[in-house]
């Protein structure tokens, strides 16, 4: 083995799609290539050893915002002990901003964006010669259909046990500048029909979760269609041995024809992320996002009233010109709409988004390590931003976990923003932490949260005691929660 592809994924059940697309495009190295993936919080002295034994001459990195702290690590640690072995970086995080990076300069190459047809070539001139001269190197984009498509490399116990990433497209049309997509040109799709083809073979391989990383899934309809149609026709041949297939949605675009292919799913089926990101046009204008808010909230409440779908809708705090009042009025709004979960998102800055020309204009404030999260604007002041990061957190645990529903509900009552916001302060008070609250300690808390605001105690018992104690074991709630769906989703269609 001469060439080891390695990144460090954020947990176990994440396959990395990006070392698979390397490795499958490798042509003649690909016999001497191999994957070997770790996750973060690993012992940096344990990953050298274990890479080092494989003895390879190239260590290929995958460089994210959330790893790239850990991997820093890793590429000193390797130079020092091996520095004969070539080190060639590749990822998102070290695509812009290059020569800013500690890692970069740690390292023997870079290759920046598309790395399908770059990365090989750059390993057979680090092998066979002429030795590179340049550090950096720009990804060569092919067309997509000389791309080798990687879905035969993911393992058995792959399939079995990981989420497998997917995508019908690359790329994305639209230009929001808080977003690494906004810097490219347009959105590139696959051939639909190999395509289909990969999918068919996963599923014939006993794959039945697939998340599709495609920016924009519904773009073009026509091929949005032929794609939800595979699904159906397994989960119609099939109804017993469910499918999961995850999208990520443009929220104002959904056609009649789509509507009624959605209506279709059966529950626990299909999920949909939605960025609807800010509700404030005047927001949404400065950062050059385009969004016909009436349609998108249409959509939403039609999603939530007619189809079984999961939604799993994306607000961020902290853009540009957005104060709290005008982030509470939107996070009201998705409230309203129904979806299951509202992803409360803190703004970050991602290397060589556009979003950093908006810097001094707006008195933005960032955190200068990964994820590189706003810490204060001229509207939202550092102490009102951690209120919101704390405010995400407790979101999380008690609403978007689908443990509390009937809970969250009676919590929200009239005033959704304002009321959990007082809890969040209030938790944070009694607890002094965001994390490794016990469910049982969490309940506990609520119940008392509860009884403050003048909820007899019997009866917060009872609310509580209808939501998280067992209810994913519960018999009814098997007979609508297919095996294929994530255990989240599945508390919340039994909410």
């Amino acid at each position: 083995m001469t060439i080891l592809l390695s990144t460090l994924n954020a947990r176990y059940t994440h396959a990395s799609l990006g070392l698979r697309y390397l490795l499958a495009n490798m042509g003649e190295l690909h016999a001497q290539t191999r994957i070997q993936e770790f996750v973060i919080g690993a012992k940096t002295t344990d990953l050298v050893e274990r890479i080092l034994a494989h003895q390879p001459r190239i260590v290929g990195f995958g460089v994210y915002i959330w790893n790239v702290e850990e991997t820093t690590r890793l590429v000193a640690m390797l130079k020092r002990v091996a520095p004969h072995i070539a080190i060639v970086l590749g990822g998102p995080e070290v695509s812009y901003e290059t020569g800013e990076q500690e890692i970069a300069r740690l390292a023997d190459y870079v290759v920046t964006g598309w790395g399908d047809v770059t990365f090989p070539k750059l390993c057979g001139e680090i092998l066979n010669g002429p030795k590179p001269l340049m550090k950096v190197h720009a990804g060569v984009q092919p067309p997509m259909g000389d791309i080798v498509l990687p879905y035969s490399l993911y393992s058995e116990d792959d399939i079995a046990h990981r989420t497998l990433y997917v995508e019908a497209s690359r790329g994305c049309p639209f230009k929001c500048e808080f977003c690494l997509s906004s810097l490219d040109k347009t959105a590139w799709p696959f051939p639909l029909e190999s395509f289909l083809a990969e999918l068919e073979s996963l599923y014939a391989r006993g794959a039945r979760l697939f998340k599709f990383v495609d920016r924009t899934f519904n773009l073009n309809v026509k091929t949005s269609l032929q794609i939800m149609q595979f699904f159906l026709d397994k989960i119609e041949a099939n109804p017993i041995d469910p499918v999961y297939a995850h999208f990520e949605l443009v929220p104002d675009h959904l056609p009649e024809a789509l509507k009624e292919t959605i209506a279709r799913f059966p529950p626990g089926a299909l999920q949909f992320e939605i960025g609807i990101q800010s509700f404030n046009p005047e927001v949404q204008a400065l950062v050059s996002r385009r969004q016909n808010n009436e349609k998108a909230a249409d959509n939403i409440r039609w999603l939530c009233e007619h189809s079984t779908a999961h939604l799993h809708v994306d607000l961020i705090a902290g853009l540009p010109g957005e104060d709290v009042a005008s982030f509470a009025r939107g996070f009201d709004q998705l409230v309203s709409l129904g979806a299951q979960e509202i992803q409360f998102g803190i703004l970050k800055r991602l290397r060589g988004t556009p979003i950093i020309r908006h810097t001094e204009p707006f008195g933005m404030v960032y955190d200068p390590y990964p994820p590189y999260t706003v810490l204060a604007t001229n509207k939202v002041d550092f102490a009102t931003m951690q209120r919101l990061v704390r405010f995400a957190r407790y979101w999380d645990l008690v609403a978007n976990s689908g443990r509390f529903a009937n809970t969250t509900r009676a919590m929200l009552a009239d005033a959704p923003f304002e009321n959990f916001m007082t809890f969040s302060d209030w938790i944070y008070t009694k607890t002094d932490a965001t994390h490794r609250i016990a469910l049982d300690r969490l309940a506990k808390l609520v119940q008392e949260w509860l009884q403050a605001r003048g909820m007899g105690r019997e009866e917060a018992a009872a609310l509580l005691a209808s939501d998280y104690a067992g209810k994913v074991d519960k018999p009814a709630v098997q007979a609508v929660a297919p095996a294929a769906a994530p255990q989240r989703q599945v508390r919340h269609l039994a909410a």
